[in-house]
């Protein structure tokens, strides 16, 4: 949970800006806002654009050259930072499209690989077009040998998302090129394909390094989800067979965290990107935005939650410190900074998880067993029912990734190896995007004035 900013004080605004609607004179195209500074009289008119869905935006980028105004947004949060095509968010309705889609949609009836096609390519494929898509993944799942000498230099104990970040990164040196990124559109998707085939083998080699057992090279007649298991679980000396149920679980959830619009890694991603720098390393800076944990590592929060809580017993000790405002234990794994309903992701991977448990012969784990008691309380409890505090795809997920016999420290990099697709499909659109410019936010400067140095042997 966020803390209260500190309160501070100042002197009086030179202005107060007050928005309205106005509308369109005869054959105008648009409408637009009309922005008054009450300091000075003075009145600024800004377009407003619609889009397919969703709220209506009015264009600020000459907001500075006209008034000597900027905006104050922490957090961006009634800001536009692009126009994109690719994924729409309704967090009051619980809606999640790609591409148009509806996300629940593409869970039941899609797979990984032609969500990402989706994503990448704005339309679902031909049969024809998803072979030739699924070849060209399948055949870049190897990453170079050297980078595998890499991973020597991690201590056994390091997370696997500081691995990742070192060796996704360490991809711009074996794809380099200072036109990389604005090459034509045909090289841009081959580093894509690329970047989507290896990130997996990486994450499962992190994996495989902290555990100390060697590692396991990708199988190319195995589905996405179906090579991961068998790189992160098989050993040499024994024949791994996926199990579907399994297999079925992470394809969702890869579909599912595969793109989430404009939250704070893809963000990082197009920021990264804005400056024309290495795709991988465009990449790179994701996996590290991600790894926080009010991002990618929320669900790796919840499982060292239900960790804390211990067992059923101690449920309703802890629902009562969830309920005290003054107690800063917080329930992770529900509600959600966007959706104020139900998070339509999890309503798909609670039936997963029940499937998993019921595969695995695992309901009566302590730990899962907790998770489910939890999970029934906030269904029904009138607390988190008025507050819309449902159970999030974080909680879902952590409990089949647990139930999996994934290590919670894995979580994040399974995240990250779903939202590399969303991340590369937002990167392209920004780079083909000519009037794209590279970003540079402004602020609110509420430092020291301008003032005079004064030696050190006269400081007090």
């Amino acid at each position: 949970m966020a803390k209260e900013a500190p309160k501070t004080t100042h002197a009086a605004p030179r202005a107060v800006a007050t928005a309205r609607p106005v509308e369109a004179p005869a054959g105008a195209k648009r409408p637009s806002v009309t922005v008054t500074d009450n300091s000075t009289g003075k009145s600024y008119e800004f377009a407003l654009q619609q889009g397919t869905v969703g709220p209506a935006v009015f264009d600020i980028r000459k907001l500075y050259n006209e008034s000597g105004l900027f905006t104050f947004d922490p957090g961006y949060m009634s800001t536009a930072s692009c126009d994109s095509k690719i994924t729409y968010v309704d967090g009051e309705e619980g809606v999640l499209l790609y591409r148009g889609y509806p996300i629940e949609e593409l869970a039941e009836k899609s797979s990984f690989l032609e969500a990402a096609y989706l994503l990448l390519q704005g339309e679902l494929p031909t049969p024809a077009e998803f072979k030739d898509f699924t070849t060209k993944i399948t055949r870049h799942t190897m990453i170079h040998e050297q980078l595998t000498q890499l991973f020597r230099g991690f201590r056994r104990d390091a997370h696997p998302m500081a691995v990742m970040v070192g060796v996704v990164g360490a991809m711009s040196a074996f794809y380099p090129g200072e036109s990389i990124g604005a090459a034509h559109a045909g090289e841009r998707l081959s580093n894509i394909h690329r970047i989507i085939a290896k990130v997996p083998t990486i994450a499962a080699m992190a994996y495989k390094y902290s555990v100390g057992q060697p590692f396991m090279y990708p199988r190319n007649d195995l589905s996405f989800a179906g090579n991961f298991l068998h790189m992160v679980f098989a050993v040499p000396a024994e024949e791994y067979r996926v199990n579907p149920v399994l297999e079925r679980a992470l394809d969702d959830i890869f579909i599912l965290h595969a793109d989430h619009e404009q939250n704070a890694s893809t963000s990082t991603v197009r920021l990264a990107g804005s400056s024309g720098a290495n795709p991988f390393a465009c990449i790179a800076a994701g996996i590290a935005c991600l790894w926080g944990p009010a991002h990618g590592g929320a669900n790796e929060a919840v499982l060292t939650m239900l960790e804390e809580i211990g067992s059923v017993k101690r449920i309703p000790e802890f629902i009562a410190r969830a309920k005290d405002k003054d107690d800063p234990f917080r329930l992770m794994g529900f509600g959600h900074r966007v959706y104020k309903s139900f998070d339509p992701r999890a309503q798909v991977l609670r039936k997963r998880a029940h499937e998993v448990l019921d595969e695995l012969g695992m309901r009566d784990e302590p730990l899962l067993s907790l998770a489910q008691e939890l999970e029934r309380i906030a269904l029904e409890d009138a607390y988190f029912v008025e507050r819309k505090l449902y159970p999030n795809v974080d909680f879902y997920s952590g409990i089949i990734l647990r139930a999996m016999g994934f290590p919670s420290s894995m979580f994040t990099s399974l995240f990250a190896v779903a939202r590399t697709v969303g991340w590369c499909a937002q990167w392209a659109e920004m780079i083909a995007d000519p009037s794209q410019k590279i970003g540079r936010p402004r602020q609110l400067y509420t430092g020291a004035p301008k003032r005079s140095y004064t030696p050190i042997g006269k400081r007090s």
